[in-house]
């Protein structure tokens, strides 16, 4: 086999170490904590940023539209970042992508929500012309969660007490443990799609 099969230019090798690190689930959701350094802000209002600990650091960039209006990033600052690992084609270094920033003393469950929230609101979720309005008396509750949780005995007695000519339309769903994402969409669909969640 020639030596020039196994050559390759550097934007070839690159562009697959890029392609392979953003295909990886865990690097693509990824929450660090560290110290700021290296911060600078770009004419067209990027942020770049070093994240750094005792031992290792790492290259930041947070797009315009993703900066909180409320927070500053500010070099020797402990913060709490979310984002995605990718790879910068020009210079070939690892990069964390963040979408979101907060000083390391708010928590990181704190941070999480937030972050959550945030995400939730840029997409929409919150917009008042997406609700619906409930009904007074509602005569089918959907109810998603683990059948051998406390909510289903609580949500059973409760209406068995306060509103018994309602029926339960229970759909078991994990809901703790890295397992639980995707559960709870596909239940949902179905009520909707079903039309006996009212």
């Amino acid at each position: 086999m020639a030596v020039n099969d196994h050559v390759l230019p550097v934007s070839a090798l690159v562009s697959f170490l890029r392609e392979y690190t953003e295909a990886n689930e865990f690097l693509s959701d990824v929450w660090v904590t560290g110290e700021v350094s290296n911060s600078s802000r770009s004419t067209a209002g990027h942020r770049y940023f070093t994240l750094r600990d005792a031992k290792a650091a790492i290259r930041c960039v947070m797009w315009r539209d993703r900066m909180p209006p409320d927070f500053v990033l500010k070099d020797g600052e402990r913060v709490i970042v979310h984002g995605r690992i990718s790879v910068y084609l020009q210079r070939g270094e690892l990069e964390l992508v963040c979408d979101f920033a907060r000083p390391e003393g708010v928590g990181v469950l704190a941070a999480k929500l937030e972050e959550l929230r945030l995400r939730l609101e840029a997409e929409g979720l919150f917009d008042p012309a997406r609700k619906r309005p409930l009904p007074r008396f509602p005569l089918r509750i959907g109810l998603v969660t683990s059948p051998g949780g406390a909510a289903l005995h609580d949500v059973q007695f409760v209406l068995r007490k306060r509103w018994p000519v309602a029926t339960l339309v229970f759909a078991p769903a994990q809901v703790q443990g890295s397992r639980r994402r995707g559960r709870w969409s596909p239940r949902c669909d179905g009520w909707r799609r079903s039309r006996t969640s009212t």
